[in-house]
């Protein structure tokens, strides 16, 4: 506000520039979806790391596809992921003596033992937290005797008096391993007294011990196989599934690899993954059928013949992009023996490097986008039944000599010759998706202000400069910034009557990259010079 001047003297006056910088949003989070040995099930857990979903979901296993597809990811390049474990008829271990359960359902927490003892709780530490020494214990849980984690936890009680040491509570905090069970209306199962100190007082991790002395876990069960599209996609209602990912606040890859490393994911799976891939800006990764490529000699025709069956068409089909074929790799749960895989993992983690290195508007394809770990592909195509897949928008993976096994393909399912679409290019679909995220949440300052001139002086500088800069990043066509975008803001694009209503309208344009999909090198021989 101005100052009001009462006196004589200098004022000083600090006026904003009206600069809002809008930041790009991350392009490469990859979501996965399935089955694992363990973890938080219907919540979106993020991990950084390879290293991440083995402490949080248990690591590779031959039974979880899903797992083999997040460890691709991460091999190629990845790095950040979101993971939605769905389960179905499973179970969580219990320890009935002391109310306790694992902190997630499966078989993995059967092998689980604790122990309780008393040591060095004093009548200090009683007095410190205002807890009467014999309610105080110290609790050990040991996930796999001799070979798992071990989580110790001090100076615990189980009387509802025990403010922050009560146990279901430290457990809730600083646990991966186990909660305390909860009664029927949802209250804490705490028992009373406190358990009685271990007996005899061995050590569970020590090779020698007898693991029948101590109090085991037991109960868990696996989930069973997932049979039905609903199981996979939800309900969104209650945010389970595919909608869990509701719970996350952005992803930009969705990859469901199939429940069984031989299965396919439905139809029926990738149609409705693909509806939401729409609703919220994000690229589906489909993997081809299995039964394509299950004949070598016809993979290609039916791959044509299938592709119509899968009905990934529409306007929504602009943010799904299929690779063919599927992958052999060595599987070091098999003792190396090799196996086939899906690729979506794979190509998720060349997205994801490709971005770093050159930008989201760079094709992640050609031979740069090597596929690390692969052993072989299921088919190699020929460049004729390459020929026949690509302009129906179905991307290949190729084998060439020295480079190796790489995606030399890069269409959304919008691709094909025929349609003649404008979003036909994977490169060209994610940057426009790219921009609409980081102008829908670098713009929200905008709402409720006076929706006049100054306003829209605003936005056009602060839009502006977001283009300007992936113009000088090189992610635009043209040699100066009029060639390559435009921001508008003014009354021709709200009018009064938009005023009246409450709307602002901003229409911002680009001229995208598209990649050299086809090079054509022309050859003429020079006849010699004739003297005249």
């Amino acid at each position: 506000m101005p100052t009001s001047p009462t006196y004589p003297g200098v004022y000083i006056e600090e006026i904003p520039s009206g600069v809002r910088t809008i930041t790009g949003v991350a392009t490469s989070i990859t979501a996965f979806l399935g089955r694992a040995l363990r973890g938080l099930v219907n919540e979106p857990t993020r991990i950084n790391s390879f290293g991440d979903f083995e402490r949080k979901f248990g690591g590779l296993d031959v039974n979880y596809s899903m797992s083999y597809a997040v460890r691709d990811f991460y091999a190629n390049g990845g790095s950040q992921a979101i993971i939605v474990r769905i389960e179905k008829n499973s179970a969580k271990a219990k320890q009935d003596d002391i109310k306790l359960e694992a902190a997630s359902p499966g078989a993995w927490a059967n092998s689980m033992v604790y122990t309780v003892d008393s040591k060095g709780i004093t009548d200090d530490v009683a007095a410190r937290f205002g807890i009467p020494k014999g309610d105080l214990f110290n609790l050990t849980i040991y996930e796999n005797p001799g070979s798992g984690a071990v989580e110790r936890f001090l100076n615990v009680a189980v009387t509802t008096t025990a403010g922050s040491r009560r146990l279901d509570r430290v457990l809730a905090e600083e646990s991966n391993l186990v909660r305390v069970q909860l009664k029927a209306d949802g209250t804490p199962d705490l028992i009373s007294p406190r358990p009685a100190d271990s007996k005899p007082e061995e050590d569970p991790s020590d090779p020698k011990a007898d693991k029948a002395k101590f109090k085991t876990f037991s109960g868990g069960v696996d989930s069973d196989p997932l049979t039905n599209d609903n199981e996979i996609l939800g309900d969104e209602s209650k945010k389970t599934g595919m909608y869990a990912l509701a719970q996350a606040d952005l992803f930009n890859l969705l990859c469901i690899p199939p429940d069984t490393r031989s299965g396919d994911t439905s139809a029926g799976v990738y149609q409705g993954a693909m509806k939401y891939c729409a609703k919220r800006r994000a690229m589906l990764i489909v993997d081809s059928p299995a039964a394509w490529s299950a004949n070598k000699d016809t993979a290609a025709e039916k791959a044509i013949n299938g592709l119509p069956t899968l009905g990934l068409t529409g306007i929504e089909s602009r943010n799904a992009a299929l690779y063919f074929p599927r992958i052999q790799q060595s599987d070091p749960k098999l003792d190396g023996q090799l196996d086939t895989f899906v690729p979506c993992g794979i190509i998720a983690g060349i997205m994801a490097k490709t971005d770093v290195n050159r930008g989201v508007w760079k094709a992640p394809a050609g031979l740069d986008a090597g596929m690390n770990g692969v052993v072989a592909l299921q088919v190699n195509l020929n460049d004729d039944e390459n020929g026949m897949l690509n302009p129906l928008g179905i991307n290949c993976l190729r084998f060439f000599p020295v480079t190796g096994r790489v995606v030399w393909g890069s269409r959304t399912l919008r691709g094909a010759d025929q349609l003649a679409d404008e979003w036909k290019y994977v490169p060209v679909r994610r940057t426009a998706l790219f921009i609409e995220e980081s102008l829908y949440r670098g713009t929200q300052w905008v709402v409720f202000e006076p929706n006049d001139e100054p306003l829209w002086a605003q936005i056009r500088l602060n839009v502006g400069a977001f283009m300007q800069n992936l113009f000088r990043q090189g992610a635009f066509q043209g040699t100066t910034p009029r060639e390559a975008y435009f921001v508008k803001c003014d009354k021709e694009t709200t009018t009064q009557n938009d005023i009246n209503l409450g709307i602002v309208n901003i229409v911002v344009g680009f001229a995208p990259l598209k990649p050299a999909e086809f090079v054509i090198i022309k050859l003429q021989q020079m006849a010699g010079q004739i003297q005249t």
